[in-house]
């Protein structure tokens, strides 16, 4: 047995044993309720004289002859609080200071002072004992770093570090503003299945599981927008979603196979208004949580007052030195690449279609150096099968993709609406599976049959919760944003 099983062992004995005396004296241990009457963040407004009951978790003891300083914990911050012998008794000081530990919950009356060092504190009359931690917090648990333990036990995390907790608070914060400002502007909120006979909506492998009931396999949904599209289909003006997702690929610091995205469609709008209202949306939320427009991400210096451009085709164009719209044969562009010696053969091979291969070549030649927020616009058709062909040339899309650090903010295009040309996009998509590429759009026939009943002209949007937040909250992983992230 390790030394540090033995430790943790006659500390659960320990506290087992101040359970029972609590137990002995108040008959119960793991009390029911408490009549609170402030929050600890009610509490910190206070002046000195006002009587307050408080509960919170213990973080701080210590105990000097016949006084005790302490604090308490819950998510909003920390309060000191103080108990005398004299205020309180000998006996019940003493029980205190033999059975009361950190990490437990407590619920404390008194009335407001401030110390003379200038600390508001509550002077306790009366303290309870709530409930019993029986494990100890961390003994460095206010300078908690072990990743591992951070994000296992997130509980501890919150408590620890308080850049932790304000970056969690912040991303639950700016949900709300986010659901705000949708309403605000005419979107309401609908619901889609998770379950989906055919997940589609995106270019990525899902995950897959088993229905008893129906004896049939479902997939877990990579995104919501067909089903949002069929919700305008069906007369709704603009509709958007807070959706969790799901992608059945790698994990990174920038991407997680469970992550929550806000997508939305309007009827009658281009993808025009929706790069203007993505960006007000943007502005919206980073001015009203870090009252700038000015932010610094991982040491970088972000001015969201203002954004480029860049033509997404053109600037392929430039770095391919031909025309990428002119490819229709996956074979003949590796040869270019490997030809124009920017990848070696071996590196390519298991790139199995003209978008994969594009995209390829994007993510590791061009996205990593726009730093600045820039719109990119003007995509390949191939590139995305349910957005709709620019009029001037079918080959390309009015799409567009914000970007930040050489992070993919969010993307949106004016949808494609024309059945007949859905249904020629999926039949492609399905030569991508036969030909090998997993991350290809599965072909929906029942959205095109939908389709086929008519719809208006729509644009739509998706943004990554979780990619936004991290950048808003300068947070070096997604897994920093999210309370309870996946580990293996």
């Amino acid at each position: 047995m390790s030394e540090n099983t033995v430790i943790s062992t006659n500390e659960l004995e320990a506290r087992l044993q101040k359970a029972e005396n609590v137990r002995a004296r108040d008959g119960v241990v793991w009390k029911d309720k408490y009549e609170r009457t402030h929050t600890i963040a009610a509490v910190r407004e206070l002046s000195d004289g006002s009587v307050v009951r408080t509960p919170g978790r213990v973080t701080a003891l210590r105990w000097l002859g016949k006084l005790m300083f302490g604090r308490i914990y819950d998510v909003d911050g920390e309060i000191q609080f103080s108990l005398s012998l004299a205020d309180i008794g000998e006996e019940e000081f003493k029980f205190l200071k033999t059975n009361l530990d950190l990490g437990d919950f407590i619920g404390i009356a008194g009335t407001m002072y401030t110390t003379t060092a200038g600390e508001l504190t509550i002077k306790g009359t009366e303290v309870i004992v709530l409930s019993k931690a029986l494990r100890p917090l961390p003994e460095k648990f206010h300078g908690l770093i072990d990743t591992e333990t951070r994000y296992r036990q997130r509980y501890l995390d919150m408590i620890a570090n308080k850049e932790s907790r304000d970056a969690l608070l912040g991303r639950f914060q700016m949900t709300r503003l986010w659901r705000e400002f949708m309403w605000q502007h005419g979107f309401m909120e609908i619901e889609t299945p998770i379950l989906q006979n055919v997940a589609s909506g995106a270019a990525a492998k899902p995950f897959t599981t088993h229905h008893e009931a129906l004896d049939a396999d479902f997939q877990l949904r990579i995104s919501p927008e067909l089903f949002l599209k069929l919700a305008i289909g069906a007369g709704f003006d603009r509709v958007f979603e807070v959706a969790k997702d799901f992608r059945n690929e790698g994990m990174s610091a920038m991407h997680l196979q469970e992550f929550t995205m806000v997508e939305w469609y309007a009827a009658y709008w281009d993808f025009n208004d929706n790069i203007d209202f993505t960006w007000s949306l943007v502005q919206h939320l980073i001015q009203t949580l870090r009252g700038t427009l000015q932010i610094e991400y991982q040491g970088t210096k972000l001015d969201f007052s203002k954004y480029d451009k860049i033509d997404y085709t053109a600037k392929m164009n430039e770095l391919f030195g031909c025309n990428i719209l002119d490819f229709d044969d996956a074979d003949a562009l590796r040869r270019r690449l490997v030809d124009s010696k920017m990848f070696p053969e071996s590196e390519l091979e298991p790139l199995k279609s003209i978008p994969v291969i594009v995209d390829y070549v994007y993510k590791r030649k061009i996205r990593p150096s726009i730093i600045q927020p820039t719109f990119l616009y003007n995509y390949p058709a191939y590139m995305v099968p349910l957005a709709r062909r620019n009029d001037d040339d079918e080959r390309r899309i009015d799409m567009f993709q914000l970007l930040a650090c050489g992070a993919e903010m969010c993307k949106g295009y004016s949808e494609l609406v024309n059945p007949v040309q859905q249904l020629a996009a999926f039949e492609e998509q399905a030569k991508n599976i036969a030909a090998g590429d997993e991350e290809a759009f599965n072909p929906d026939n029942d959205f095109v049959r939908a389709m086929e009943h008519g719809m208006p002209p729509i644009s739509g949007v998706g943004v990554g919760v979780d990619r936004l937040a991290s950048i808003i909250f300068d947070q070096p992983t997604l897994r920093d944003t999210i309370l309870f992230p996946m580990m293996k």
